[in-house]
Protein backbone atom coordinates (compact mmCIF):
# COMPACT_ATOMS: atom_id res chain seq x y z
CA UNK A 1 0.00 0.00 0.00
CA UNK A 2 0.82 3.46 -0.59
CA UNK A 3 1.02 5.43 2.61
CA UNK A 4 2.03 8.77 1.97
CA UNK A 5 -1.45 8.75 -0.31
CA UNK A 6 -3.61 7.95 2.46
CA UNK A 7 -1.62 10.49 4.78
CA UNK A 8 -1.63 13.04 2.00
CA UNK A 9 -5.85 13.12 2.63
CA UNK A 10 -5.52 13.22 6.12
CA UNK A 11 -3.41 16.81 5.63
CA UNK A 12 -5.45 18.15 3.34
CA UNK A 13 -8.73 17.28 4.17
CA UNK A 14 -10.19 17.17 -0.01
CA UNK A 15 -13.71 18.32 -0.14
CA UNK A 16 -15.68 15.41 -1.80
CA UNK A 17 -18.85 16.05 -4.01
CA UNK A 18 -21.34 14.08 -3.52
CA UNK A 19 -24.01 13.28 -5.66
CA UNK A 20 -25.25 9.59 -4.08
CA UNK A 21 -28.23 7.52 -3.58
CA UNK A 22 -30.46 8.45 -0.81
CA UNK A 23 -29.52 4.77 0.77
CA UNK A 24 -26.27 5.49 1.84
CA UNK A 25 -25.77 9.38 2.35
CA UNK A 26 -25.14 9.04 5.79
CA UNK A 27 -22.92 6.31 6.03
CA UNK A 28 -20.87 7.44 3.08
CA UNK A 29 -20.39 10.74 4.70
CA UNK A 30 -19.44 9.01 8.35
CA UNK A 31 -16.96 6.51 6.56
CA UNK A 32 -15.20 9.37 4.58
CA UNK A 33 -15.10 11.57 7.53
CA UNK A 34 -13.33 9.11 9.17
CA UNK A 35 -11.31 8.15 6.64
CA UNK A 36 -9.64 12.50 6.56
CA UNK A 37 -11.92 13.61 3.91
CA UNK A 38 -14.80 16.29 3.71
CA UNK A 39 -18.38 15.09 2.26
CA UNK A 40 -21.06 17.63 0.92
CA UNK A 41 -24.06 16.59 -0.67
CA UNK A 42 -25.90 19.04 -3.06
CA UNK A 43 -28.21 17.27 -5.35
CA UNK A 44 -30.27 20.70 -6.32
CA UNK A 45 -29.66 21.64 -9.78
CA UNK A 46 -29.45 25.19 -9.03
CA UNK A 47 -25.96 24.16 -6.82
CA UNK A 48 -25.02 21.01 -8.48
CA UNK A 49 -22.05 22.61 -11.02
CA UNK A 50 -21.77 25.48 -8.31
CA UNK A 51 -20.71 22.93 -5.16
CA UNK A 52 -18.43 21.33 -7.81
CA UNK A 53 -16.94 23.90 -8.93
CA UNK A 54 -16.12 24.71 -4.91
CA UNK A 55 -14.79 20.84 -4.11
CA UNK A 56 -11.49 18.99 -5.04
CA UNK A 57 -13.12 15.86 -6.22
CA UNK A 58 -16.91 14.54 -7.33
CA UNK A 59 -18.83 11.29 -7.02
CA UNK A 60 -21.28 10.66 -9.14
CA UNK A 61 -23.69 7.48 -7.89
CA UNK A 62 -26.63 6.56 -9.35
CA UNK A 63 -28.18 4.16 -6.89
CA UNK A 64 -31.37 5.92 -6.57
CA UNK A 65 -31.46 7.95 -9.69
CA UNK A 66 -34.08 10.32 -10.32
CA UNK A 67 -34.62 12.24 -13.66
CA UNK A 68 -33.80 16.17 -11.99
CA UNK A 69 -30.80 14.20 -10.40
CA UNK A 70 -29.38 13.17 -13.49
CA UNK A 71 -29.36 16.81 -14.72
CA UNK A 72 -27.19 17.68 -11.50
CA UNK A 73 -24.96 15.20 -11.91
CA UNK A 74 -24.12 16.30 -15.50
CA UNK A 75 -23.99 19.92 -14.19
CA UNK A 76 -21.66 18.67 -11.68
CA UNK A 77 -19.96 16.51 -13.84
CA UNK A 78 -19.13 19.14 -16.43
CA UNK A 79 -18.31 21.70 -13.69
CA UNK A 80 -15.65 19.24 -11.86
CA UNK A 81 -14.17 18.55 -15.74
CA UNK A 82 -13.91 22.65 -16.43
CA UNK A 83 -11.76 22.69 -13.35
CA UNK A 84 -9.85 19.72 -13.70
CA UNK A 85 -10.71 17.92 -11.16
CA UNK A 86 -11.49 14.15 -10.10
CA UNK A 87 -14.27 12.79 -10.99
CA UNK A 88 -15.50 9.11 -10.50
CA UNK A 89 -18.37 7.31 -11.90
CA UNK A 90 -20.46 4.45 -9.89
CA UNK A 91 -23.03 3.06 -12.82
CA UNK A 92 -24.97 0.95 -9.52
CA UNK A 93 -27.39 -1.54 -11.08
CA UNK A 94 -27.01 -0.08 -14.73
CA UNK A 95 -28.18 -2.91 -15.94
CA UNK A 96 -31.14 -3.50 -14.59
CA UNK A 97 -33.69 -1.49 -16.02
CA UNK A 98 -33.98 0.96 -19.90
CA UNK A 99 -33.55 3.74 -17.53
CA UNK A 100 -29.67 3.17 -15.54
CA UNK A 101 -28.38 2.53 -18.83
CA UNK A 102 -29.63 5.32 -20.82
CA UNK A 103 -28.62 7.96 -17.96
CA UNK A 104 -24.97 6.23 -17.48
CA UNK A 105 -25.26 6.55 -21.40
CA UNK A 106 -26.15 10.12 -21.03
CA UNK A 107 -23.49 11.02 -18.17
CA UNK A 108 -20.72 9.18 -20.14
CA UNK A 109 -21.35 11.16 -23.29
CA UNK A 110 -21.42 14.50 -21.38
CA UNK A 111 -18.48 14.00 -18.61
CA UNK A 112 -15.13 12.67 -18.94
CA UNK A 113 -14.60 10.55 -15.42
CA UNK A 114 -10.94 10.01 -13.77
CA UNK A 115 -12.51 6.39 -12.56
CA UNK A 116 -15.18 4.33 -13.42
CA UNK A 117 -16.10 1.91 -10.70
CA UNK A 118 -18.27 -0.92 -10.38
CA UNK A 119 -18.62 -4.79 -9.91
CA UNK A 120 -18.16 -7.26 -12.50
CA UNK A 121 -21.85 -7.10 -13.77
CA UNK A 122 -22.28 -3.41 -13.67
CA UNK A 123 -18.98 -2.73 -15.70
CA UNK A 124 -19.59 -5.51 -18.59
CA UNK A 125 -22.67 -4.10 -19.60
CA UNK A 126 -21.03 -0.75 -20.27
CA UNK A 127 -19.15 -2.53 -23.14
CA UNK A 128 -21.61 -5.12 -24.04
CA UNK A 129 -19.89 -7.98 -22.30
CA UNK A 130 -22.52 -10.87 -21.12
CA UNK A 131 -22.33 -10.96 -17.77
CA UNK A 132 -25.38 -12.23 -15.33
CA UNK A 133 -27.02 -9.63 -12.65
CA UNK A 134 -29.67 -9.75 -10.36
CA UNK A 135 -30.91 -5.78 -9.63
CA UNK A 136 -27.29 -3.86 -8.73
CA UNK A 137 -25.53 -7.14 -7.45
CA UNK A 138 -23.60 -8.84 -10.04
CA UNK A 139 -24.19 -12.87 -9.63
CA UNK A 140 -22.13 -14.15 -12.98
CA UNK A 141 -18.20 -15.28 -13.43
CA UNK A 142 -15.64 -14.93 -15.92
CA UNK A 143 -12.73 -13.02 -17.17
CA UNK A 144 -13.04 -9.20 -14.72
CA UNK A 145 -9.31 -8.70 -16.34
CA UNK A 146 -11.04 -8.59 -19.99
CA UNK A 147 -13.79 -6.10 -18.44
CA UNK A 148 -11.84 -3.54 -16.90
CA UNK A 149 -9.07 -3.50 -20.03
CA UNK A 150 -12.20 -3.20 -22.14
CA UNK A 151 -13.90 -0.13 -20.21
CA UNK A 152 -10.44 1.69 -19.66
CA UNK A 153 -10.28 1.43 -23.73
CA UNK A 154 -13.72 2.73 -24.22
CA UNK A 155 -14.09 5.56 -22.22
CA UNK A 156 -10.53 6.35 -21.47
CA UNK A 157 -10.37 6.36 -17.79
CA UNK A 158 -9.04 3.84 -15.19
CA UNK A 159 -11.47 1.24 -14.16
CA UNK A 160 -11.87 -0.82 -10.79
CA UNK A 161 -13.79 -4.03 -11.22
CA UNK A 162 -14.73 -4.78 -7.44
CA UNK A 163 -15.47 -8.25 -6.21
CA UNK A 164 -13.33 -11.01 -4.42
CA UNK A 165 -10.73 -10.04 -6.01
CA UNK A 166 -10.66 -5.73 -7.39
CA UNK A 167 -8.92 -5.70 -10.95
CA UNK A 168 -7.92 -2.03 -11.95
CA UNK A 169 -6.58 -0.84 -15.30
CA UNK A 170 -5.01 2.17 -16.18
CA UNK A 171 -3.50 2.76 -19.57
CA UNK A 172 -3.64 -0.92 -19.96
CA UNK A 173 -2.08 -2.05 -16.94
CA UNK A 174 -3.26 -3.94 -14.30
CA UNK A 175 -3.41 -4.42 -10.61
CA UNK A 176 -5.05 -6.68 -8.27
CA UNK A 177 -5.98 -6.51 -5.09
CA UNK A 178 -7.28 -9.13 -2.47
CA UNK A 179 -7.74 -6.99 0.52
CA UNK A 180 -11.04 -7.25 1.97
CA UNK A 181 -13.78 -9.31 4.03
CA UNK A 182 -17.21 -11.24 3.47
CA UNK A 183 -18.52 -8.49 5.72
CA UNK A 184 -18.69 -5.87 3.46
CA UNK A 185 -20.93 -7.30 1.57
CA UNK A 186 -23.74 -7.77 4.13
CA UNK A 187 -23.73 -4.30 4.74
CA UNK A 188 -25.20 -1.22 2.69
CA UNK A 189 -23.42 1.13 0.87
CA UNK A 190 -19.93 -0.75 1.24
CA UNK A 191 -19.14 0.00 -2.56
CA UNK A 192 -20.82 3.13 -2.33
CA UNK A 193 -18.68 4.16 0.54
CA UNK A 194 -15.11 2.81 -1.47
CA UNK A 195 -16.22 5.20 -4.39
CA UNK A 196 -16.18 8.05 -1.42
CA UNK A 197 -12.33 7.01 -0.53
CA UNK A 198 -10.96 6.61 -4.38
CA UNK A 199 -12.95 9.88 -4.70
CA UNK A 200 -10.17 11.06 -2.23
CA UNK A 201 -7.23 9.33 -3.20
CA UNK A 202 -7.41 10.74 -6.57
CA UNK A 203 -6.93 14.25 -4.79
CA UNK A 204 -3.49 13.56 -4.20
CA UNK A 205 -0.57 14.62 -5.69
CA UNK A 206 0.50 10.86 -7.36
CA UNK A 207 -1.02 9.12 -10.49
CA UNK A 208 -4.37 7.92 -11.00
CA UNK A 209 -2.72 4.16 -10.44
CA UNK A 210 -1.29 4.41 -7.38
CA UNK A 211 -3.81 6.69 -6.02
CA UNK A 212 -6.47 3.95 -6.80
CA UNK A 213 -4.56 0.85 -5.63
CA UNK A 214 -3.90 2.52 -2.19
CA UNK A 215 -7.53 3.27 -1.82
CA UNK A 216 -8.85 -0.09 -2.46
CA UNK A 217 -5.97 -1.53 -1.04
CA UNK A 218 -6.89 0.23 2.10
CA UNK A 219 -10.42 0.26 2.29
CA UNK A 220 -10.10 -3.89 2.55
CA UNK A 221 -7.15 -3.86 5.11
CA UNK A 222 -9.54 -1.56 7.51
CA UNK A 223 -12.40 -4.73 6.82
CA UNK A 224 -9.83 -7.02 7.61
CA UNK A 225 -8.96 -5.57 10.63
CA UNK A 226 -12.60 -4.85 11.99
CA UNK A 227 -13.56 -8.06 10.76
CA UNK A 228 -11.34 -9.44 13.16
CA UNK A 229 -12.09 -7.55 16.94
CA UNK A 230 -13.24 -10.27 19.06
CA UNK A 231 -16.70 -8.17 20.03
CA UNK A 232 -17.62 -8.73 15.88
CA UNK A 233 -20.29 -11.18 15.47
CA UNK A 234 -21.65 -10.72 12.29
CA UNK A 235 -22.10 -7.51 10.31
CA UNK A 236 -23.91 -5.43 12.71
CA UNK A 237 -20.99 -5.44 14.96
CA UNK A 238 -18.73 -5.49 12.44
CA UNK A 239 -19.93 -1.90 10.71
CA UNK A 240 -18.63 0.88 13.44
CA UNK A 241 -15.58 -1.09 13.88
CA UNK A 242 -15.18 -0.61 9.92
CA UNK A 243 -15.81 2.90 10.44
CA UNK A 244 -13.28 3.19 13.31
CA UNK A 245 -10.72 1.45 11.19
CA UNK A 246 -11.18 3.59 8.16
CA UNK A 247 -9.09 6.48 10.73
CA UNK A 248 -6.13 4.42 11.74
CA UNK A 249 -2.37 4.62 10.16
CA UNK A 250 -1.96 2.84 6.98
CA UNK A 251 0.85 0.80 9.06
CA UNK A 252 -1.72 -0.77 11.87
CA UNK A 253 -3.76 -2.40 9.38
CA UNK A 254 -1.03 -3.91 7.13
CA UNK A 255 -1.43 -7.46 7.04
CA UNK A 256 1.15 -9.32 9.30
Amino acid sequence: MNKTIILEVRETTPLIHHLTNQVVMNFSANGLLSFGAAPVMAKAEEEAADMAANADGVLLNIGTLTANELDSMVRAGKAANEKGIPIVIDPVGVAATPFRTTAVKKILSDVQPTVLKGNAGELAHLVEIPWETKGVESIGDGNADEIASKVAEMYQCTAVVTGQTDVLCTSGEIEHNTTGHPFLGKITGAGCLLGSVLTACLTTNNNVQKQTLAAVNFYGLAAEYAAKQTDVNGPGTFLPHFIDALSFDPSKLERK
